[in-house]
């Protein structure tokens, strides 16, 4: 190999690692867990904004949310080498040690439930703690058993407003159940549609998601439909509850029957593409939600 190759080569490694860990901790999906914690805290400020707190409240849920990413992949990684979705990432693939990435998952995991202990408050920690839990010894178990993995899971996933309210208010107020709700409504139907997208690959990796097991796809269109319908109630509670006023109930209520109607068109077509435009819709809806969620608070009362 030339001299001038050597370079190179440590640059490409280099990049290589880069790439892997942030595959590991998940790095791109765990920005909406940062994303809807932040929400949570934004959502519970009244006065004077803790600038520091909401930073450590950030720092330290992302260092959980990605500890538990790496751990759910030590877990999953014979699962995840029989499907083509997932077969290259690190594990399966052999680029990264399952001792090392054990070690990483439980560091990280540690010293973000540490760190919120220390730097914002008890339950926040406990919260954290409890999605932790939940995730790796509740869903993850769950995924090869039983199609109700997909509403197991959206539990640890509706969490984080909630982790992000009680950082701040250190209480578990009916403002923060009702941020739960949004985002666990929110999920069922984003999730089945992306399970029904790659329901082959699920069934070679031996998980019995709803599509798989439903192979017509009538139970699954009803979940996405039930949850989905349920969705457009409980986005109104902000506004029930005092924390959000009319402008966002109308924008809440919008919002929400453009997401039904991509789930009734999954009802009518139940097709790849049909899956593929709610899933977009879905993507839309969440952030579009809490950006008149965030506008209507911002607004004189």
């Amino acid at each position: 190999m030339p001299a001038e190759a050597v370079p190179r080569l440590k640059g490409a490694q280099a990049a290589t690692l880069r790439g892997d860990l942030l595959e590991l901790t998940r790095m791109r999906l765990n920005l909406m867990v940062v994303l809807t914690t932040a929400m949570g805290f934004v959502m519970a400020a009244d006065g004077a904004f803790p600038v520091a707190l909401f930073f450590h409240t950030l720092i330290a849920t992302a260092l959980v949310a990605c500890g538990s990413s790496v751990l759910n992949q030590v877990l999953e990684r014979e699962i995840d080498a029989r499907m083509k979705r997932t077969a290259n990432r690190p594990l399966p693939a052999g680029r990264i040690d399952p001792d090392v990435a054990l070690f990483l998952g439980v560091l990280l995991s540690v010293v973000g439930l540490v760190y919120l202990v220390l730097a914002v408050n008890l339950l926040t920690a406990l919260l954290g703690a409890l999605t932790l839990a939940s995730y790796l010894f509740v869903y993850t178990p769950l995924k090869p058993v039983s199609s109700l993995s997909t509403v197991i899971g959206a539990v640890p996933g509706a969490v984080p407003p909630v982790m992000g309210w009680a950082a701040l208010r250190g209480d578990l107020g009916l403002e923060a159940w009702a941020l739960f709700g949004i985002l666990f409504f929110w999920q069922i139907p984003h999730f089945l549609a992306i399970a029904w997208l790659y329901r082959q690959d699920y069934e070679r990796g031996g998980l019995p998601m709803l599509p798989v097991v439903d192979a017509g796809g009538a139970v699954t269109a009803r979940q996405m439909v039930l949850h989905c319908a349920a969705l457009v109630p409980i986005s109104a509670l902000p506004s029930v509850v005092g924390l959000n006023g009319p402008a966002y109930l109308a924008g809440a209520l919008v919002l929400g029957m453009i997401y039904l109607w991509y789930c009734l068109g999954f009802v009518r077509a139940r097709s790849n593409q049909a899956a593929r435009r709610l899933m977009l819709a879905s993507v839309i809806y969440l952030p579009a939600l809490l950006t008149v969620m965030l506008l209507d608070r911002l607004l004189p009362r």
